[in-house]
């Protein structure tokens, strides 16, 4: 299917709904499965544009289909905030207090609106055959108390049934406003937590020698840990664990009994991934040959997520076709998280990165700075049309 060279102008007109669209999202913003007043919006948007929207998926998802039949092509946005003060003086900053959209997932889902408008306004005649879904997911950044997070309740509810292939955007703040970046294969990782405790008997701060000290064995556990990727893990494949937290103690005279710890553990392969959980249970062993005892419970989370290279190299090809091929990044392994990959192991696809660097300021994701150059959106929008439209004439043509 060729590329329609009104495609990017099409979406550049859209440029003020867009940004409104993301300033109404980005004050308001909602915690995991608390998108109400977020889905809301969305559904009353899509009811405008003459659109039927289910809502209530995956608790507070919002799906929305445009055609029929097959095949068919979904494209997801994430609409979830995170628990964090925004320190940006601007017009549309945050108006709830510890809550943030510090990641982009207001401008993911002003986006796929721009792209129910763009569809709307392409006339049925100049669409492929077959069906677009689109998926506004709650809960990207969190799970439920059952370990579910947005992706997986989606799942469950059946918003992929049927789905042939998937497509989606991550804004990225530290990347050139306008460049777009795309990883074949493995782009996120496997991404599990856990949590330890290191016992030992404690004693007064000036006779050791009468207890068993828990801080003396974690320093002994945590080379151990840390000697695990470089060790212990076949180095031809990536893995990462991280201690993140450790708190014991209350004076400093007296020896505590216990060490609490937690960390994360990061992988690609399953394989690597379930060494890397043996292994860790093998350096808090330490504790006993040291004469101390441990507790340790990994807390499993998101899969990693996988582009497929035929989805890849197709976005690959309708960024070159529409702003040229020197505004593709090659795309760089990573070991950040998403659970889009639950999406893509059961309808092969891809995510992208969307450039969209504010200023000169290291505005990081999850951070009370994060922001981003509102100008991209057009450009991520014609995207994913587009690469929607390729993916319904290839396979309707297969």
């Amino acid at each position: 299917m060729a590329y329609h060279p009104d495609r990017l102008e099409h979406a550049r007109s859209l440029q003020d709904q867009l940004v409104a669209w993301r300033r109404d999202i980005h004050m308001h913003p909602e915690l995991g499965f608390e998108e109400y007043r977020t889905a809301k919006l969305v559904a009353e948007a899509l009811t405008e544009m003459g659109i039927e929207a289910e809502t209530g998926v995956g608790i507070t998802g919002v799906v929305a289909r445009i055609g029929e039949g097959k095949p068919v092509v979904g494209i997801r946005a994430d609409m979830d905030a995170l628990p964090i003060n925004e320190e940006n003086d601007v017009p549309y900053a945050s108006q709830t207090a510890h809550k943030m959209h510090a990641c982009g997932h207001d401008a993911h889902t002003a986006m796929l609106l721009g792209v129910a408008r763009m569809l709307t306004e392409i006339p049925a005649s100049e669409r492929p055959a077959g069906e677009i879904r689109l998926l506004f997911q709650p809960s990207e950044e969190r799970q439920d108390a059952e370990g579910k997070s947005g992706a997986m309740r989606m799942i469950d509810d059946g918003a992929l049934q049927g789905v042939d292939h998937v497509i989606a955007l991550h804004v990225a703040s530290g990347l050139e406003a306008g460049k777009i970046e795309i990883r074949t294969g493995y782009a996120m990782a496997n991404a599990d937590a856990f949590r330890a405790s290191i016992y030992g008997t404690g004693a007064h701060g000036a006779s050791p020698h009468r207890g068993t000290d828990p801080i003396f064995i974690l320093a002994q556990v945590l080379n151990a840990i840390y000697a695990i990727p470089s060790r212990r893990i076949n180095p031809v494949y990536p893995s990462v664990i991280s201690v993140g937290s450790i708190h014991t103690g209350d004076a400093n005279n007296v020896i505590p009994t216990e060490v609490n710890i937690t960390g994360t553990i990061r992988s690609y392969s399953s394989e690597v991934r379930k060494q890397l959980h043996e292994e860790l249970a093998r350096a808090f062993s330490v504790a006993k040959a040291l004469g101390g005892d441990y507790r340790l419970e990994i807390l499993p989370g998101y899969d990693a997520t996988y582009n497929d290279p035929e989805v890849a190299s197709l976005i690959s090809q309708v960024t070159a076709d529409m702003v040229g091929e020197d505004r593709l990044e090659p795309g760089e392994a990573g070991m950040g998280a998403e659970d889009f990959g639950y999406m893509t192991q059961l309808a092969p696809g891809a995510m992208f990165n969307l450039g969209a660097k504010y200023d000169d300021r290291d505005r990081g994701h999850h951070t009370p700075i994060f922001n981003i150059d509102e100008s991209v959106f057009p450009l991520g929008t014609a995207i994913l049309v587009e690469t929607a439209f390729r993916l319904l004439q290839r396979k309707t043509e297969s």
